[in-house]
Formats: structure tokens, C-alpha cells, sequence
């Protein structure tokens, strides 16, 4: 069955976020009805990545938080809303943002919240960004929740980067070699075994094998180009379903190495948003309701949806965090005690600072482990060619350096 994200108003004109499973769009609008929220929005939800960071429609993250940071200085300022709205479009340089501030500011004047405003544009801004914006309003707080949101956008944006930054020269090195062992064996290799053959003698076993790879390789060019293709079209068409996104995101989290680096990354994700939002004074249920659908990992998002369900039947958030077996039962233990001292948003922020180091040493770890490897990769692979194509020539030296 479909699942479907809404975002509707309740009638104090409170923004309402949440999904649900449902046949078709009438349907969920028939429920949304009997909440007795008004003004729904309903989108089918995408299978792949969970997370909608904004920026999600070519408006960059970073963007984004420079945006929340000079929002933020300026109401602290003292500026009024609309002020701050019209001289922050004035100045925006990209034309999909200064567009989306000048609506806002449009609605803003209008009468309606900046919150409500800011729902209007899903794609920009996130459930997490809106409800503690709606919170700040409720609360007469604005100027402190945009000074946290910035805070926990520039967590999330260095966090991301960093994580970026420890693929981006693996991926970009293997590629390389890919390409290049490709030219070797298209290009190059052909021309040494033209000269082999034209030699009468029998090759080395290594050259004779690399010999028929390149000759298998100029055979079926479209099968070698195709492979690489079809993996990532598989591997896409996975993550679109359930069962496939499920298996993808168990078997990241169970990688050596990698994996505890995932998990890690996870765990500063929730508890730095979770942590910001209940210092916000968002309910905890709505709280947990949103980190789930931005955790970027459906078995994340299923723990802590579990861990939900048990703190609406009167069960703390530690009791069944550690049940999930999907957290560190350090952090478990760390919630226990911010639970039990009534400081839970203090200690999760802590938690996130903890974790946010230690996914910083992780990377560090990951990238010395890769690049070893990689040379070994490369070495193997480039030398090995190279080599095989220069047996054959060292003993005919050798040959003749006997007679």
C-alpha cells in the first residue's frame, strides 16, 4: 500500500506534519478531515533517500543556513519580521530562494504566520524547521529558535560535508582507474599483443591472460560499458522499494567500518534534532514523529517509531531505545540519565557534540584506511598490466643474452 506525507492546520492554526498508508489521495484527505485539520497538503512519499534536506529543489543546503543565521541575527536585532524578510530577498543572489522569500513575505503581510508561510514551501523547508518556527511564534521566542535552527543547520550542513568530503576521492580514484585499465585494455594492450603474436612464441601465462581479457574486452565493449549501468540501476531500483530499501540500509549499517561510521552519523543526526527540538518546546511525540522521517535510514526510522508508539502508551524514551538494539547503549544509558535529572535536551545536545567528534575521528580513521588500499588497488591492477606486457620482452633478453 502507498505512503503518503500531508501537512495540514489544526484550528488554532497550529501546521501538522505526519504519513500514513492509505490506497489512494481520497482517502487520506477523508482522515485528515476526521482529525479536523484544515488546509490539507498531500504528497505521494518517495522511496528513496528519507531525508528531504532543504535545498532538495537546486536551493543548496548551505544556502539555506546563511539564510537562518542572518534571519536569525536580525530578529535578535529587533527588526520586524517583514523587514528582515524584505532585506534578506533584496539581497539572496539565487533566483529559486529570493523567489520563495519574496512569497513568504508576500503571505507574511498578508496576515498569515511566518510558520504557515514557510509550510507553503515544502520543498524548501522541512518539517523540523517549520514546527520550531511555529514553536518560536507560540512561545514569543523567535529570535532564540532561529538562533538554534541555525546552530542545528550548521551541525547538519558540516556533518553532511564531511561525510561527502571522505567518499568524494575514493569514488573519484577508483573511477580513474576504472577508465583508465578500460583504455589499457581497448586501446593499448591490443597493439603489445599484435606484436607477441607477430613474435611466434609462446606468451607468459599473466601476458596470455591479459591478452584474452583486452580481447574479450574489444568483443563486448557494450557488455563491460552496460555493467556498471546495470548495477546502479539495480541498486537505485532497490532502494524505490521497501524490502529492497530495508535490506540496503541493514547491510550499510553491518559494513566493517563504514557501517559504524552510518551509525554513528545517525545517532549525532537524532539526538542533535531531537535535542533542539524538545529545547524548543516541541511536544516530544511530534518531535520523534519528525526526526523518524528525516533519519535518512528506514531501520532508524522504524527503531525510533517503535520508541514512539511505547512512549504514547506511558514508556519512557530509554526503555524502548534499548530494545530497538539499533543505538549505542552508551546513548541509552546518557537518555536515562537526562531523563531521570529532567534535563533530556541538554543531555542529548551533549550526546550530539560527543557523537559529532567522534564521527569526525571516524572519517579521519576511514579516509587513512582507504587511501592504502586504494593504492594497493591501483598498483595491483595498473602494474599488473604493465608488467604482463613487459614479461614477454624480458625474456626475450634474457633469450638472447644466453646465446
Amino acid at each position: 500500500m502507498p505512503e503518503f506525507t500531508y501537512s495540514a492546520k489544526s484550528r488554532n492554526g497550529d501546521v501538522k506534519t505526519g504519513s500514513m498508508e492509505a490506497p489512494n489521495v481520497d482517502v487520506v484527505l477523508q482522515r485528515i478531515k476526521a482529525m479536523n485539520l484544515v488546509d490539507p497538503k498531500v504528497k505521494k512519499k518517495g522511496q528513496g533517500f528519507a531525508l528531504k534536506m532543504p535545498g532538495s529543489t537546486g536551493i543548496p543546503l548551505k544556502t539555506i543556513v546563511v539564510f537562518t543565521r542572518q534571519f536569525a541575527t536580525m530578529i535578535d536585532a529587533g527588526l520586524p519580521l517583514v523587514q528582515c524578510l524584505d532585506i534578506l530577498s533584496k539581497q539572496q543572489e539565487l533566483p529559486p530562494f529570493k523567489k520563495v522569500l519574496l512569497a513568504i513575505k508576500n503571505d507574511v503581510e498578508s496576515g498569515k504566520t511566518f510558520a504557515d508561510s514557510l509550510a507553503r514551501h515544502p520543498k524548501v523547508f522541512d518539517p523540523l524547521f517549520i514546527n520550531l518556527v511555529a514553536a518560536g511564534e507560540v512561545g514569543g521566542i523567535l529570535d532564540t529558535i532561529m538562533n538554534r535552527l541555525a546552530v542545528q543547520l550548521e551541525k547538519a550542513d558540516k556533518l553532511r560535508r564531511q561525510v561527502k568530503g571522505a567518499l568524494v576521492y575514493p569514488a573519484v580514484t577508483l573511477g580513474v582507474t576504472a577508465i583508465c585499465t578500460f583504455i589499457l585494455l581497448y586501446y593499448v594492450i591490443p597493439v603489445f599483443g599484435k606484436m607477441f603474436s607477430e613474435m611466434g612464441k609462446a606468451l607468459p601465462a599473466m601476458t596470455q591472460a591479459v591478452v584474452d581479457l583486452s580481447d574479450w574486452t574489444k568483443n563486448n565493449v557494450l557488455l563491460v560499458l552496460a555493467v556498471p549501468a546495470a548495477i546502479g540501476f539495480g541498486l537505485n531500483a532497490m532502494s524505490k522499494t521497501p524490502q529492497g530499501r530495508n535490506f540496503l540500509d541493514r547491510t550499510y549499517l553491518r559494513l566493517p567500518v563504514l557501517g559504524d561510521t552510518i551509525r554513528k552519523v545517525a545517532v549525532a543526526r537524532f539526538t542533535r534534532t531531537m535535542g533542539t527540538m524538545l529545547s524548543s518546546g516541541v511536544p516530544i511525540l511530534d518531535a520523534l514523529d519528525i526526526v523518524a522521517r528525516a533519519s535518512g535510514n528506514v531501520v532508524v526510522t522504524a527503531a525510533l517509531q517503535q520508541v514512539r508508539t511505547k512512549i504514547s502508551q506511558g514508556k519512557t524514551m530509554s526503555e524502548p531505545l534499548k530494545e530497538t538494539n539499533v543505538f549505542p547503549s552508551m546513548v541509552v544509558q546518557m537518555i536515562e540519565v537526562g531523563e531521570s535529572t529532567g534535563a533530556l535536551d541538554t543531555m542529548l545536545n551533549k550526546i550530539a557534540d560527543f557523537y559529532e567528534d567522534e564521527v569526525d575521528e571516524a572519517i579521519r580513521g576511514l579516509t587513512a584506511l582507504l587511501e592504502p588500499m586504494i593504492m594497493c588497488v591501483i598498483a595491483v591492477v595498473i602494474g599488473g598490466l604493465v608488467v604482463s606486457m613487459y614479461l614477454p620482452i624480458f625474456s626475450l633478453a634474457g633469450a638472447i643474452g644466453g646465446e
